[in-house]
């Protein structure tokens, strides 16, 4: 039988990104003693309230089919929450989708297709690959540089840039490594932007999770409104991922084309998890904020831990739910590393390379565990580093 090129184009874009961690899963099922790190989902539950709201909504019969742009209190609420931001917000910039990775998939399709380009930052989320792939586009990588804090550099972006060319994705909050670009930033990168013409789209859904830096967007400066598309969810700041609640804000001109494709998709969102999604934008809600705490004084943590670790060079977040660790100096890659880590000490980590190239020296290493499972998991760290080092210094 025959298939559409787009099975073969995420032929090797799906799971096998995330092999380890299904490995992991496996042992851990057979009664292996693993710690998992490598999942960035919220340790903690929804609020209450939430899901008081969500059971009302389902209970008041608010599961009939919605429309294409959203239910009125959500996309009011969206409205009100931009404004925040921007003053000219209207309902004709706002579109729901079920979670960000929808959101995102959806925009993409609107804005590019077989023949374009996507400038991205390497290293990268797992899954921005397949959505520019997915389109026919292909992805044209912008180095992050370690150096730099992992911030993108509007120069780097230049030299990257080609004349397929027409989005720039990016990502701040950053995942893989919680990078937070600053305004300064973000101007420089809006007026490379401006003189190639192209789109902006910002995966925000971090947004919540910043710890001691602060939140800048593209979507706040003027000059970049016409080009500018956020995307985000509710996934993160309020720990509900299972929801599936996220949006697209962008120009209305934008909006209104991608509107039939998003109803040829979807046909909408559902009314109850859109009425809990309005009560979440409109209410004092403290989940994120008990989250940064928390993730914040698991990487000071992780820090800590590792300190005696020799060949090990952890890389404090400025904002989300990871730590990335520099393994280099063990001899080992990321991936070696990580794998050997499962094997021998039980750890799961994400390898560094599931995320780019230039991550491939780097574990990532989730927040969203317990602070006994960090300082365990640290501790095998440390004890597979040493291994590492002493047949590192023997083969010298």
């Amino acid at each position: 039988m025959r298939y559409a090129s787009i099975t073969e184009r995420l032929a090797d874009l799906g799971s096998g990104k995330w092999s380890l961690h299904i490995r992991a899963r496996q042992l851990k099922a057979s009664g292996a003693d693993i710690i998992e790190l490598t999942i960035g989902e919220p340790d903690v539950p929804p609020d209450r309230a939430l899901l008081d709201e969500c059971q009302r909504a389902m209970n008041a019969g608010r599961y009939r089919y919605s429309n294409g742009r959203g239910e009125h209190a959500v996309v009011a609420a969206l409205v009100e929450k931009y404004r925040r931001r921007r003053a000219d917000v209207t309902t004709e910039n706002v579109m729901c989708f079920p979670g960000t990775q929808t959101a995102l998939f959806g925009v993409m399709l609107g804005l590019v297709e077989a023949g374009d380009a996507v400038l991205v930052g390497d290293p990268l989320y797992a899954t921005y690959e397949g959505v520019i792939q997915s389109t026919g586009a292909h992805h044209v990588l912008v180095p992050l540089k370690p150096e730099f804090g992992f911030h993108m550099q509007a120069a780097d972006i230049e030299k990257a840039i080609t004349p397929e060319c027409r989005v720039l994705l990016l990502n701040t909050p950053h995942n893989p490594t919680g990078a937070v670009l600053t305004a300064a930033e973000i101007a420089e990168i809006g007026e490379v932007a401006r003189r190639h013409d192209l789109w902006i789209v910002c995966d925000e859904v971090y947004e919540e999770l910043v710890f001691d830096a602060v939140f800048a967007s593209p979507f706040d400066n003027p000059d970049l409104a016409e080009r500018t598309i956020v995307v985000s969810s509710i996934s993160k700041s309020h720990a509900a991922p299972g929801f599936r609640s996220g949006w697209a804000v962008g120009p209305e001109e934008f909006t209104n084309r991608l509107l039939p494709v998003s109803e040829t998709m979807l046909f909408g969102v559902q009314p109850f998890i859109a009425d809990m999604t309005a009560y979440a934008l409109t209410h004092d809600i403290d989940t994120a904020r008990r989250m940064r705490e928390t993730y914040k004084s698991r990487s000071r943590r992780i820090v800590e831990g590792l300190a005696n670790a020799p060949g090990i060079l952890v890389l404090p977040p400025e904002a989300g739910m990871f730590t990335l660790i520099d393994v280099s100096a063990t001899g080992m890659t990321g991936e070696a590393f990580a794998w050997a880590l499962l094997e021998e000490e039980g750890v799961a980590v994400m390898p560094g390379s599931s995320f780019g190239d230039e991550a491939q020296n780097f574990l990532r290493v989730s927040l969203t565990v317990p602070d006994k499972d960090i300082d365990e998991a640290c501790r095998r760290i440390t004890v597979l580093a040493e291994r590492a080092t002493l047949r590192q210094e023997r083969r010298a």
